[in-house]
């Protein structure tokens, strides 16, 4: 799962780290966080996904350990944005390897540096733990988020996703 459900136009990003702001921390999501989290994913997706974000959160944030990681960032007490992934073993047979799961930064604070942030702290809290890899998928029609993997240095995985409906 990657937030951000396709490229929408957006009103033009304000740099959040500009002369004499500063940057947002970058820190562990707590319970306290999920109804801000909550919005800047329904702002995104168009879809309010209540249970689905104490859920995750349950999983990745308030159970957090050194292979799972639910981190956001803050300016002034305000989710800017939120990043989750986790470590994964033998996947597909590769040896362990960072996931993202999903990066969702909100419209109004994009081009800021968030991003960023986020991933740099997520892949910091990979390499402690030893991994030296990290992959992620999106659909395809997901250019926005696709150009910022792209741009991060991610490139296409030799894995094939395949699905079927279940009748």
């Amino acid at each position: 799962m990657t937030s951000s459900k396709h490229s929408r136009s957006v009103e033009p990003a304000r740099r959040l780290a500009s002369a004499g702001d500063a940057a947002p921390s970058i820190r562990e999501a707590t319970a306290a966080d999920l109804d801000q989290i909550i919005a800047i994913d329904a702002e995104i997706t168009g879809l309010k996904k209540v249970d689905y974000w104490f859920e995750v959160f349950h999983r990745y944030g308030s159970r957090a350990r050194q292979q799972r990681h639910f981190l956001v960032a803050e300016s002034d007490g305000r989710i800017e944005g939120f990043i989750l992934g986790e470590i994964r073993d033998w996947e597909f047979g590769e040896p362990p390897c960072g996931w993202v799961f999903g990066i969702s930064v909100r419209p109004g604070a994009r081009l800021g540096g968030i991003g960023t942030r986020l991933l740099d702290a997520l892949c910091a809290g990979f390499k402690r733990a030893g991994v030296t890899k990290v992959m992620t998928l999106l659909a395809r029609e997901n250019t926005l988020v696709m150009s910022f993997f792209r741009a991060h240095g991610m490139m296409a995985a030799p894995f094939l996703a395949l699905e079927r409906e279940i009748e």
